[in-house]
């Protein structure tokens, strides 16, 4: 179907969907399975020409998945007017962090400009883009009133909506995740729960807009904090003599009081190292730090450097030096098993490592290309690499990596995932 007349044969639609990333392409899905007409608007061609021709660009998402969603009526489109006919739309526009490290809101204000030219009476509008407490209320409600005339509650109705996607998680999808709402007046919740009462198994409201993004960003926090605090305690271990990784299996045997976390190369992706911040910066409005968060962002920043000097270190014993090391990375994505590299610690380590005149490779079967500061590194066969590397780096001990392989044709291995054991394996 063409994307410039999304529906041609349509009057109403039940939903649209704005900006068909990793958030708002699965909940459209979610919602076209269930029954619901749904279009998906983004203001990249590319990817809505690609999704038009049944190719995805998620994770989660297949080709045949998309194929069947076109089957079952759901269209892409960068037309705006489409917005005119919808009974909801949801806005899942990326947030990330500005060059100063505050807030960047700019996709979220185009939206609320292209959704406040076309709101009309009876419209249902929730942003899901991750955000600070207040957002809802004290940017887009007075926009969107003043650009409609319409009053929030009595004419249309305005929530906010945490996205909680978990990208590759096997079990846990859009329906099965609860889904938290919060509506700026109480007519504006009931629509908000109704709504996703109609694809989602179980949805949670909260007393308002501020508590649901606030409940996002405590959610994020508070494993932004855990997973600092091994990470320190991982430096601080080995220097000791301990295995931190046998003493949090041997923790994670208590039944009640303990949830464990385990320490890695730094953190990455569209949450953790993003999200944290947006509370950070909410909290030094009203005048002081948020000092928790902002020691945690400061540890885990630290880990990549840390990984780095480890990687000196083993070299040293061995009698090499970095400069000119073969060094092979392998996983290079931000979590197992996905293809998504945003905020990968990776790179800093990549960095770092060439910095130090090390001879950087990497292997990722979900990578097929990588650039690190605008260059290209060079993705090596695995078999091949291994044994010509002069260490290995495990960043992402991705399932379809064979651990016997591994340690059996590395010459040195440094491990952070804490998934592989043997002579020549050091754990981080």
């Amino acid at each position: 179907m063409p994307t410039g007349d999304p529906l041609p044969h349509a009057d109403r639609v039940d939903l649209v969907v704005v900006g068909l990333g990793y958030v708002g392409l699965p909940l459209a899905a979610e919602a076209t399975r269930a029954g619901l007409s749904v279009v998906g608007l983004d203001i990249d061609a590319q990817r809505v020409a690609a999704l038009a021709g049944g190719r995805s660009h998620v994770d989660d998402l297949t080709d045949d998945d998309v194929a069947d969603l076109l089957a079952r009526g759901f269209v892409p489109t960068g037309d705006t007017s489409v917005l005119a006919r919808a009974d909801t739309v949801v806005i899942c526009v990326p947030t990330p962090l500005s060059a100063t490290g505050g807030p960047d809101l700019g996709a979220v204000d185009g939206a609320m400009a292209t959704v406040g030219a076309h709101l009309h009476a009876g419209q249902l509008v929730v942003l899901e883009s991750t955000t600070y407490p207040g957002t809802t209320e004290d940017r887009l409600l007075p926009y969107l009133q003043d650009a409609s005339g319409l009053k929030a509650g009595p004419d249309f109705h305005l929530a906010f909506s945490p996205e909680r996607i978990d990208p590759g998680n096997q079990v846990y999808g859009i329906r099965n995740t609860p889904k938290v709402v919060g509506g700026v007046t109480e007519e504006c919740g009931d629509r908000a729960v109704a709504f996703y009462g109609r694809f989602i198994d179980k949805v949670v409201r909260t007393r308002g807009t501020r508590e649901a993004e606030m409940a996002k960003l405590l959610e994020n926090t508070y494993r932004h904090v855990n997973i600092a605090l091994v990470n320190e305690m991982a430096v601080f271990c080995h220097d000791l003599g301990i295995d931190l990784w046998d003493v949090i299996d041997a923790a994670a045997t208590k039944p009640f009081g303990f949830q464990p976390f385990r320490p890695g190369p730094g953190v990455g992706g569209h949450c953790i190292p993003i999200d944290p911040n947006y509370l950070s910066f909410r909290v030094r409005q009203l005048g002081y730090p948020f000092r928790f968060v902002e020691l945690a962002q400061e540890i885990n920043e630290r880990m990549p450097a840390y990984v780095t000097s480890r990687a000196q270190r083993l070299l040293n014993d061995q009698g090499k030096a970095v400069k000119d090391a073969r060094i092979l990375l392998l996983g290079v994505t931000y979590k197992p098993d996905i293809s998504d590299d945003r905020e990968s610690p990776a790179r800093p380590v990549a960095r770092r490592l060439k910095e130090l005149g090390a001879e950087v490779r990497f292997h990722d079967p979900y990578v097929p290309a990588w650039r690190v500061d605008g260059v290209h590194l060079e993705r090596r066969d695995l078999t091949r690499a291994l044994p010509g590397a002069d260490l290995v780096i495990v960043l992402q001990a991705h399932a379809s990596y064979d651990p016997d392989l591994i340690t059996r044709l590395s010459p040195l291995v440094l491990d952070t995932s804490g998934t592989l054991s043997g002579p020549r394996v050091e754990r981080l």
